[in-house]
């Protein structure tokens, strides 16, 4: 027996509810401590700007899914997983059927969906709401040219930057800002 990490698919928009059960039945002890170590809802911090304002929103990274974490037996597994399986709005575990003993994800995964989380240590980023593509105007709302307005030339999403032709001067210059410093026109 080792712990890992499984993934449960449940209706979308139940995530919330179905992790709360799922504690509530670890504290009852109809699940076993022991067994069931660990459950999640991956979540990650978006940033929006509405009406002008930039405000930092939680967004489910996986919606329809959870992650359990559970140290399963060879021999007993199956009335845990049916335990949980039972519960309103679990449709069951990826990557097995009812009757089979599921599979667990990779640590690699799991890494890379806590790192998202900001719950482990990593490059997290905030990420942007409102996509941005070349082309397209915008007006720069702060920040040293801020009240300019412009023409997308570049967008780099992984480092939330987009470049924006701006004329200064009579002349038209490339400015590099933040997506946080934008909006759309």
């Amino acid at each position: 027996m080792a712990k890992a990490w499984y993934i449960l698919h449940v209706y979308s928009g139940y995530e919330n509810k179905i992790e709360k059960t799922i504690r509530m039945l670890i504290d009852s002890g109809e699940l076993s401590r022991d067994i069931v170590t660990d459950v999640k809802v991956p979540a990650e911090e978006v940033a929006e700007i509405k009406d002008g304002k930039k405000r930092t929103v939680s967004r489910k990274i996986l919606p329809g899914y959870i992650l359990v974490e559970m140290d399963l037996p060879e021999n007993g597994w199956k009335a845990t997983c049916a335990i949980i399986r039972n519960i309103t709005g679990v449709t069951g575990f990826v990557g097995s059927a009812s009757n089979v003993k599921p599979v667990p994800i990779t640590m690699e995964e799991v890494k890379r969906i806590l790192q998202r989380t900001g719950e482990l240590k990593g490059e997290r980023q905030v990420h942007f709401r409102q996509t941005f593509t070349v082309g397209e105007q915008v007006k720069i709302i702060e920040g040293p040219f801020e009240s300019f307005s412009g023409v997308i030339d570049e967008v780099n999403a992984e480092k939330s930057k987009i470049k924006v032709s701006v004329q200064i001067f009579g002349r038209s210059t490339p400015v590099e800002v933040d997506m946080a410093q934008v909006e759309k026109m």
